[in-house]
């Protein structure tokens, strides 16, 4: 047999935000209150939801999942690139990368049915509200949730596996802060056609349907909203389907941003911080800043700390 006169990377080196040494003190404190904020704000939802039985809807129950899905990205992404801020080979091996980018197709391919299913969500209630017990159940909002989060996985495991069969015997410097699929392409030696392949008849079909769903859900409800003749019903239909588009808008811009083609590759860093890192934060605030019902759960909740923090504190004698 033929021997290669190359060896195969095993290991990577994340180069990161290695351009700039002088900033990796105040990137590493900005990135770690981000990631503390971004745990905290969507772990906190979560379990706000699961303890106010008035937000045991539909809505509330595909928002808990955004909500974890979010926090799955940020602990997949961050705590590797705080660490190697102050790492000095930047190393991680190639199972610790399959594992990574998973976990992290998993969270951004759920986040897509989510944003879609609540989509729809928002469809219903607002074109169809006589009807939205029958037609937006409890139970069909968990067998929503349970389908996505298998769809979720059979895709990130198909993606992963198209991974695996990559030899990189190029580099094993990755021009990034965590392992994206678009790098690791670029350090092949193997015919990335296939892996391109399956993106096309996996990925392409899961953005087009959920695309499609979001588009179709909110132009019936722009056009049942104009039709409202109530001032006060159209500014309450907008108030509720604000914050959903807002995220919405944000998540689908950076993510055309991102697989749109570049030569270099010197916007994926600065777009891949915003849709891996700053977008898990702001959804928390987005929907709970103009939602009273979870502002007011949050009150309720702080209220009844206040009251068992006081019944157990020492009475003076």
């Amino acid at each position: 047999m033929m021997k290669e006169n190359h060896s195969l990377t095993t290991e990577f080196i994340l180069l990161g935000f290695s351009d700039h040494p002088d900033l990796k003190i105040l990137l590493f404190l900005l990135f770690s209150v981000i990631y503390l904020v971004t745990m905290v704000g969507n772990l906190g939802l979560v379990v706000l939801i699961y303890m106010e039985h008035r937000l045991h809807t539909p809505m509330y129950i595909f928002l808990g999942n955004l909500a974890l899905m979010d926090s799955c990205c940020s602990c997949t992404i961050t705590p590797k690139m705080l660490e190697n801020f102050f790492s000095k080979d930047r190393r991680i091996s190639l199972c610790e990368c399959m594992v990574q980018f998973y976990f992290l197709c998993f969270a951004e391919t759920a986040d897509c049915f989510l944003l879609a299913a609540m989509a729809y969500d928002r469809y219903v209630a607002i074109c169809n509200p006589l009807q939205y017990h029958t037609m937006m159940s409890k139970k069909l909002s968990f067998q929503m949730s349970i389908a996505t989060f298998l769809a979720s996985n059979l895709h990130s495991m198909i993606q992963t596996g198209c991974l695996l069969r990559l030899n990189f015997c190029k580099s094993n410097h990755i021009d990034h802060f965590f392992c994206d699929i678009l790098p690791l392409y670029r350090l092949s030696c193997t015919d990335p056609f296939i892996n391109e392949l399956m993106i096309y008849i996996f990925s392409m079909p899961i953005q087009v349907f959920t695309i499609t769903t979001i588009l179709a859900s909110y132009f019936c409800i722009l056009f049942t909203i104009f039709k409202m003749k109530s001032k006060d019903g159209r500014g309450k239909a907008f108030s509720t389907c604000a914050s959903h588009f807002l995220s919405v808008s944000i998540f689908y811009i950076c993510l055309l941003m991102y697989i749109g083609p570049s030569e270099d590759g010197n916007k994926d860093i600065p777009v891949a911080v915003f849709y891996t890192i700053i977008i898990p934060l702001l959804n928390p605030f987005i929907y709970s800043l103009r939602n009273k019902e979870v502002l007011n759960a949050v009150k309720k909740v702080m209220k009844m700390y206040s009251i068992l923090k006081n019944s157990s504190a020492p009475t003076a004698h």
